[in-house]
């Protein structure tokens, strides 16, 4: 990401409507299918700021990693030093099959091969592990908000999916999640590619909306992320995935 996104993030993701609502879900995916114990250890791929590791601090064992400097000095002031990883080359300095859990919240998107790091995941994890992992979904709804981010592309559930083979992974979910804003986030892309917002801006994304407001959008964010049948569209795609044997 640009450097001015850490702060944009950091300034809003503790009360924001969508970032705090995408931890709740990861969260209690992790606790309703496999609870973890407190000897257990959690990864948290792409680790930002750490909001999301502190939290599940109070499950598990936790480690971070991320790879730019940026977010590396963030996590170095919240956790200890044997916590906090960064890329060996391209490979986590991990031993084979030493986690239970692995999380990687909006990650994929910003890497050039998406398959090398779910690959990773399966190294990692032990079987019956979990990863859990969240995306931004469809490219109809690409934006200067992804370029600023620097991701490579958004995601559709078929995609997500075939990244998980049937020969590695059990797929316990995969679906599309905050569908009930899509219609207004597509309007509001579309009005962005046809009137762009003036340099120094803020936008929607950076901005806390009223409490009111922010406690319905969390609400109607979290409570479909459960739903057992397929949404045919959504802002965003979550997938759990169980590793087999």
């Amino acid at each position: 990401m640009d450097s001015s996104e850490y702060a944009n993030l950091a300034r809003v993701e503790g009360a924001h409507w969508y970032y705090a609502g995408k931890r709740e879900i990861v969260r209690r995916w992790l606790l309703r299918e496999r609870p973890p114990l407190a000897a257990d250890t959690l990864l948290d791929c792409g680790a930002g700021t750490g909001r999301f590791a502190k939290e599940m601090e109070a499950h598990c064992q936790v480690l971070v990693l991320d790879d730019h400097e940026e977010a590396l000095r963030l996590l170095r002031t919240q956790f200890r030093a044997d916590q906090v990883l960064s890329l060996a080359g391209d490979r986590v300095p991990l031993p084979d099959a030493s986690l239970h859990y692995v999380t990687a919240l909006d990650v994929l998107e910003h890497v050039p091969d998406d398959g090398a790091v779910v690959r990773g995941f399966h190294r990692l994890l032990q079987p019956g592990g979990l990863a859990v992992v969240t995306v931004p979904a469809g490219m109809a709804l690409w934006s200067d908000w992804d370029v600023s981010l620097h991701h490579y592309r958004r995601y559709s559930r078929p995609q997500l999916r075939a990244l998980f083979s049937a020969s590695e992974w059990d797929i316990v979910y995969a679906n599309y999640t905050n569908v009930a804003v899509y219609p207004a986030v597509w309007l509001l892309r579309r009005w962005r590619r046809w009137l762009p917002a003036k340099q120094g801006a803020a936008r929607a994304e950076d901005r806390v909306p009223s409490p009111w407001l922010n406690r319905v959008l969390r609400w109607s964010f979290v409570a479909p992320a459960f739903w057992p049948l397929p949404f045919p569209f959504g802002v965003s795609l979550l997938l759990v995935a169980r590793r087999r044997p």
